[in-house]
């Protein structure tokens, strides 16, 4: 699987708090399913560009 997060900036987004190695593989795994469920709306709609309404 790619990886389609930035760890730096998700680092940056939650301050002082630590974040697990583990976290970064489950966050892109749930960005991964997000953009695949985006995918398969936007196909079931005979269009080739995925829009926010796909989210």
């Amino acid at each position: 699987m790619a990886d389609l997060i930035v760890k730096s900036k998700v680092k940056e987004y939650v301050g002082d708090m630590s974040v697990g190695a583990d976290f970064y593989e489950a966050l892109n795994g749930e960005v991964s399913r997000l953009i695949d469920r985006a995918k398969q709306r936007c196909r079931d709609n005979n269009r080739s560009t995925l829009k926010a309404r796909d989210i």
